[in-house]
């Protein structure tokens, strides 16, 4: 990874880079790059944004917002306002966060980035009310001791939905309720929940978010159930009983964490024909968690770098097809990606790189949302 390098950016100026996209004609079509990324740079922005153009197909342009870039540097923001139409905390409203010490409730920095997004006509997204990681110590006890581990998860919600619902003071739209209850191989995840209060803790997790904010739409976020498989089939069952027991659940969250390479993402047909069994229930269709590895592939840097927004335009071309109505990158520079804190090599996943330029996936990402 190179090291960030300052930009002042205006409301339409920025970095691009040079590099030419060939044969753009329909998302399938192979992507050239003709120049290194690291070349041919201009001291302009694009033309149009992801935002402008995403609002004119009708699919909300999201990204994952990290509190300290947002405070400390112009062109995250920047950048942040000019191209994306929604916001998620990427860690801020996760438990551990938001609820320190039992009844003590912290919202300031979650709150400030909702401000950013009310503030620049951004919808934003909860991410996320129960999860097996980033508890609380306090809440991990209680759940360990099976004591008031209900009435505590219970309280939680309420109060995070309490301070958010959409008549308080600042609302949040979408939540994904329940984060990543399914393990690899189809089985339910053995959590802290599911220890302290059996599997039915996933219909009443989301009747008590309905309860709190019945105006709140409320998913089931989930990774690597993309396309067609053991996993997708067992979010799908599980979303299909939920669904018939008449429990508040409106949409899931496909995370869509993919990579270039043999294997490394879904197929069009099959992430269409996932896509199209869980509308078949009711379900709104949204991909929450967007970015395509480089390292899983091989080849020349700018090789990798035409993969990888082949496989962008691929799955953003399908999933406005197959109606998808939300589509979130988890991030959107390289500078701030969670992916080389997690696996110990560094990598570039996201549409803008390091010095905040956009990449060819951004090309290809627009030139989809533009209709080509």
């Amino acid at each position: 990874m190179t090291a960030l390098r300052p930009v002042r950016l205006t409301r339409r100026a920025g970095l691009s880079v040079g590099a030419s996209l060939v044969g753009l004609s329909t998302p399938g079509t192979a992507y050239a790059v003709g120049e290194s990324a690291s070349m041919n740079r201009q001291d302009h922005a694009p033309e149009t944004s992801l935002r402008d153009l995403g609002d004119a197909r009708g699919i909300r342009i999201g990204a994952a917002v990290s509190s300290r870039p947002l405070v400390a540097e112009p062109a995250y923001r920047e950048i942040l306002a000019r191209e994306f139409s929604s916001v998620t905390c990427e860690n801020v409203m996760k438990p551990s966060f938001l609820q320190p010490s039992q009844g003590r409730f912290d919202f300031q920095a979650a709150d400030a980035i909702v401000a950013f997004a009310t503030a620049h006509g951004m919808t934003i997204r909860g991410h996320t009310l129960v999860w097996h990681n980033q508890n609380p110590a306090w809440l991990e006890r209680v759940a360990a001791s099976g004591e008031n581990a209900s009435a505590a998860l219970r309280d939680h919600i309420t109060g995070v939905l309490t301070h958010y619902r959409n008549d308080g003071p600042v609302p949040v739209l979408a939540w994904d309720v329940v984060n990543e209850a399914i393990t690899d191989t189809g089985a339910l995840r053995d959590t802290l929940w599911a220890r302290a209060l059996g599997p039915g803790y996933l219909a009443d997790v989301f009747r008590w978010a309905n309860e709190t904010d019945p105006d709140a739409r409320l998913f089931y976020n989930d990774y690597g159930a993309e396309g067609m498989g053991r996993k997708a089939d067992a979010v799908h069952a599980l979303l299909r009983g939920l669904v018939q027991d008449g429990v508040p659940v409106h949409g899931v969250g496909l995370q869509m964490h993919v990579g270039i390479g043999a294997r490394q993402s879904p197929s069009r047909p099959d992430l269409a024909a996932n896509i199209a069994r869980l509308r078949a229930l009711g379900l709104e269709v949204h991909v929450t968690e967007m970015d395509v590895k480089l390292q899983t592939g091989t080849g020349t840097d700018d090789e990798r770098l035409a993969e990888q927004a082949q496989v962008y335009a691929d799955i953003l071309g399908t999933c406005i097809e197959a109606g998808v109505t939300s589509f979130t990158f988890w991030g959107f520079t390289d500078t701030h990606s969670w992916i080389p804190g997690f696996t110990g090599k560094p990598d570039g996943a996201l549409p803008f790189d390091t010095a905040y330029a956009p990449k060819p996936a951004y090309h290809a990402l627009t030139h989809v949302l533009a209709g080509g």
